[in-house]
């Protein structure tokens, strides 16, 4: 009986020792459940983003040359105009008087200066005979040459008129697109004062924007022999991109911003762009080949700088230092830390250590036990 007692404390006291150890033993800790993607190598173009002012090809504040009442608007607000289209008349009536009587006025002394002509012409014969002194023929032919001036004077004074008369004619200097009336039918104008519509071209059209000077550089080998492709798109509106070219490089560095200035030209048919609207520019300078991508949101900022989680065989992540180089879409460009077909984690970060263990959603193969 002693013997069964003492086998039995054994027995219990072993028991305790087995379950204190189950007890003491760490539990596994459960994957992280994380979205994966692999890493890509293709080509893809190196692009510079910058955001532009929208400004019209020429611009042209239409001015009255001449003093005025208004006679006559040939043009609707917001209209387009082509180039040597008749867009104000001013009233013709005290120009054309003037010109009246400045023609009048030639008539009148070129009978006069014909008159003094002839005179100075007789009195020549008769200074020949000794009739009358040269002081008298002198005085005659002065006088001619007096008259005949007069009538060069005349005609100066009707071209001046006609110009005149023609001012009161306004047609457009370009072809383009009107803007806002500032003077109706009967106000009077005042020569050279204040414009009475202006005239935009907005067919083709210009996008300036600024670079940093770092990439100067590089800009100027992508214009070299070539035309450097641009792409502009109004923001929150699908749909709105429009192709173009850099027609314009600075000729020196703005020392305060540190950036320089371009001009994108677009033909802008469909009129999607429109002065004063700010634009995204995309500028493509060439195309960079064999790139490694991953999706953008793989990429973290840490202490020592950019890094990924590539997901191990094991199932298992490493924390790894990269160095991106530009975006491309939703893609971004990795030109450091990472090989094309790695598996790298796109969300799920903030539960991840180096060493976790994680599940990526995806099926395993027959026959592997789950850890």
């Amino acid at each position: 009986m002693k013997q069964t007692s003492i086998v039995l404390l054994s027995s219990l006291l072993l028991l305790c020792i087995s379950c204190s150890a189950e007890k003491d033993k760490p539990k596994a800790k459960a994957p992280v459940p994380v979205k994966v993607a692999q890493a890509l190598q293709k080509d893809v173009p190196i692009q510079v983003k910058a955001i532009g002012n929208i400004e019209a090809f020429s611009s042209v504040e239409i001015k009255s040359q001449v003093s005025g009442q208004i006679a006559r608007i040939h043009f609707r607000e917001g209209s387009d105009v082509q180039k040597g289209d008749l867009l104000i008349s001013i009233d013709p009536a005290p120009f054309q008087a003037t010109l009246s009587q400045y023609e009048a006025a030639l008539v009148r002394d070129q009978a006069q200066a014909k008159f003094a002509r002839e005179q100075a012409t007789r009195y020549q014969g008769l200074l020949t005979d000794g009739i009358v002194t040269r002081d008298q023929y002198e005085l005659l032919l002065a006088n001619a040459e007096s008259l005949a001036a007069t009538v060069v004077a005349d005609r100066a004074m009707i071209r001046s008129a006609k110009i005149q008369l023609g001012y009161c004619s306004i047609r457009s200097p370009i072809s383009g697109r009107t803007g806002t009336l500032a003077l109706q039918q009967g106000n009077l104008v005042k020569s050279n004062d204040l414009p009475i519509v202006t005239v935009s071209q907005v067919s083709p059209i210009y996008a300036t924007f600024s670079i940093p000077e770092k990439l100067l550089a590089q800009v100027k080998r992508a214009m070299a022999g070539k035309e450097l492709r641009i792409e502009a798109l109004i923001p929150n509106e699908p749909g709105s991109a429009e192709a173009g070219t850099v027609s314009f490089l600075d000729s020196s560095v703005n020392a305060a911003t540190g950036t320089i200035k371009l001009k994108g030209a677009f033909a802008n048919r469909s009129r999607k762009l429109w002065p004063g609207q700010f634009a995204d520019l995309v500028m493509t300078l060439g195309l960079r080949k064999n790139a490694v991508l991953v999706p953008t949101h793989a990429i973290q900022n840490g202490q020592q700088g950019e890094f990924v989680y590539v997901v191990q065989p094991d199932r298992k992540v490493a924390m790894r230092q990269v160095t991106s180089a530009a975006a491309a879409g939703g893609d971004t460009v990795i030109e450091k830390g990472l090989a094309p077909g790695e598996t790298v984690v796109v969300d799920g970060h903030l539960r991840l250590t180096p060493g976790a263990l994680v599940d990526t959603g995806e099926r395993q193969p027959d026959g592997e036990k789950k850890p």
